[in-house]
């Protein structure tokens, strides 16, 4: 038996090349070797608010990004949250057995109402037991989280254990923190500092949608310095930056060429980022027409819906009935 792997994403926004290289590269290579279930977590995108019209087409948008980039439908299973009701309905029974303190000490609801403090609402605050329902619904062991999230799988641990020390039951496993590949790449953003991230703007990063002429652009005004003042100096964050991206996209000899320069202290900036964008854009160019072919087919798109929705309700509604029935709800 194949290990269960769940991963979910916020449908908040087109994917970058960040997202791309730092889990979805992983989780096309992982759909063959676990039983996979990823998810559009559309429910946990209630807690902003989105409207109806913006919620659907944001969903919509991950969808496609995700079978753009090589997410087989036929390998795993990919759903969208609110079309499978379980989901509710664990997130209820979980919530019955959580506590307010422990609620309240997440680290990510104490960063939610200093930021937003006019909306604290209690999507916020049950946040980890909807996480926990969306993990223990198909009984998960591994799920692939970053650091921010580690505290929320221990507490999907402790809602889990909880509920088999009520029930006098070894039902749900543990599951932890998963990195399919030892070597997960960092990818920086535009802005000169960090990683490539939507909370920094769209000038930070480049999206796998972006057309050649918006991406020409991007790089063109990505940070970067008035240039080496001795030979084979240590290069500065913003200018390893751009070194670091060129490391993605570009081949060996392409690297090396600019490195060279710089090391002389011959390097034009202006040449690399040209080299770097057209580099950019032949990774991109297969992805972005893949999405905007994947876009216009209405019939395939519901049809994968569709067909993701069954696969994780037959897993989600043997869970369901098994929890009833170890909780006590009998039919008359």
């Amino acid at each position: 038996m194949k290990e269960t792997v769940v991963s979910g994403i916020r449908p908040t926004g087109k994917l970058h090349l960040g997202n791309y290289f730092g889990a979805v590269t992983n989780f096309v290579k992982m759909q063959y070797d676990y039983n996979c279930y990823f998810f559009i977590a559309d429910l946990h995108s209630l807690t902003t608010h989105p409207t109806p019209g913006d919620l659907h087409g944001y969903v919509k948008h991950v969808l496609v990004e995700y079978l753009a980039c090589g997410i087989n439908p036929e390998e795993t299973t990919i759903y969208v949250q609110s079309d499978v009701p379980e989901v509710s309905e664990l997130y209820l029974y979980l919530n019955m057995n959580a506590y307010l303190g422990e609620l309240e000490r997440s680290a990510s609801f104490k960063d939610k109402i200093r930021s937003h403090p006019e909306n604290v609402n209690a999507g916020l605050l049950t946040y980890p037991t909807l996480m926990a329902a969306d993990i223990l619904i198909h009984r998960a062991t591994k799920v692939p989280v970053g650091k921010d999230q580690e505290q929320h799988l221990e507490m999907t641990r402790t809602f889990g254990n909880r509920f088999n020390r009520l029930y006098n039951a070894d039902y749900f496993p543990e599951s932890f923190a998963f990195n399919y590949s030892e070597n997960l790449v960092k990818v920086p953003g535009l802005e000169g500092k960090g990683k490539m991230s939507k909370s920094d703007g769209d000038g930070n990063c480049i999206y796998l949608a972006d057309s050649p002429e918006v991406i020409r652009k991007k790089v063109a005004r990505a940070v970067s310095d008035s240039g080496p003042t001795e030979e084979n100096q240590t290069k500065p964050e913003a200018i390893q930056n751009l070194f670091d991206l060129m490391k993605i996209v570009s081949t060996a000899d392409t690297i090396e060429h600019f490195d060279n320069l710089y090391n002389k202290m011959q390097i034009r900036y202006g040449d690399l980022k040209k080299q770097l964008a057209e580099d950019m854009i032949i990774f991109n160019t297969p992805i972005r027409q893949r999405i905007e072919e994947l876009s216009k087919d209405e019939t395939y798109l519901r049809q994968v819906a569709k067909h993701g929705a069954l696969k994780a309700r037959e897993s989600a509604q043997k869970t369901i009935r098994e929890v009833r029935n170890l909780i006590g709800f009998k039919s008359f």
